[in-house]
């Protein structure tokens, strides 16, 4: 009977020592969890912020491009660019949204 109170005692005693090995190991996944999705929310933007400058690069050279092909458009060519300009930053404010809205 000594032998049988024995081990139960020592497997009462390694339980408590089991369950704080799995929080620490629960806290460590979540840090680890928190930090890659910080590291993705980053990559998600910086890629939607350089999509933006792409597009507003091209749709400037192409007004550049055109206001030199016909100067007389020119106003008319200035006005269609800012518009283009507008929406391009609108799509990249929806993705830095988006980085709140889904996480």
């Amino acid at each position: 009977m000594s032998d049988l109170a024995t081990i139960a005692m020592s497997v009462m005693n390694a339980l408590p020592a089991a369950d704080a090995t799995v929080d620490t190991t629960m806290e460590a996944a979540r840090a680890t969890t928190h930090g890659l999705l910080t590291i993705g929310r980053g990559a998600a933007y910086g890629a939607a912020a350089g999509g933006a400058s792409v597009g507003i690069g091209l749709v400037v050279a192409a007004t550049i491009s055109g206001i030199a092909r016909q100067p007389e458009q020119g106003g008319a060519l200035r006005t269609l660019m800012f518009i283009g300009i507008g929406f391009i930053e609108v799509f990249a404010l929806i993705g830095f949204a988006y980085l709140f809205i889904l996480t």
